[in-house]
């Protein structure tokens, strides 16, 4: 069911919680994400609203590759535990 036709408020989750395969709508970000590093992030299409999806999702803890819009980025787990997504 949607959250939004519930009156409720969406559980955010950090991006890095994604699985392969899976996509999410951008919620926004964590306090501790450095304004910098929004700016950056908001200029590469990762901004609220926006849909991504995990496209691989190495194991070790090595970065993933992360797809939105139309390009594909490599965010480490210090990055990616800053985004927070909702359920697509």
């Amino acid at each position: 069911m949607n959250p939004a036709a519930t009156g409720e408020t969406p559980t955010a989750t950090p991006l890095w919680a994604l699985g392969r395969g899976a996509a999410a709508c951008i919620f926004g970000y964590t306090d501790q994400l450095d304004p910098a590093y929004r700016t950056r992030l908001a200029e590469m299409g990762f901004h609220p609203g926006e849909q991504v999806r995990c496209v691989l999702r190495p194991a070790l803890g090595a970065p993933r590759m992360y797809r939105v819009s139309n390009t594909v980025y490599s965010l480490d787990r210090e990055l990616a535990e800053c985004i927070l997504v909702t359920p697509a």
